[in-house]
């Protein structure tokens, strides 16, 4: 195996794994990880088969577009003097 492919199976994936999920929420049951997760208001989606899918970049910080807080709506007027 080539020290490339060693480094790129080191990393971790866009996505949390089971049981980082599990730690992260401190609950075994996926009804109750969806519950936990929106309670304390970490973007997620449910999969096809009703499992909760939490970005990595949504725990680690690095935020896209999708999680950033946006900027309310103001009409040009207001803005510009």
């Amino acid at each position: 195996m080539s020290a490339a492919t060693e480094q790129q199976d080191q990393r971790p994936g866009t996505f949390l794994e089971r049981d980082e999920i599990k730690a992260l929420t401190g609950r075994s049951y996926v009804k109750l990880q969806i519950e936990a997760l929106k309670n304390m208001g970490i973007p997620f989606f449910v999969n096809a088969i009703g499992r909760p899918v939490v970005t990595r970049s949504a725990i680690e910080g690095r935020g896209n577009a999708a999680t950033q807080q946006k900027k309310a709506w103001q009409p040009r007027v207001l803005t510009t003097g």
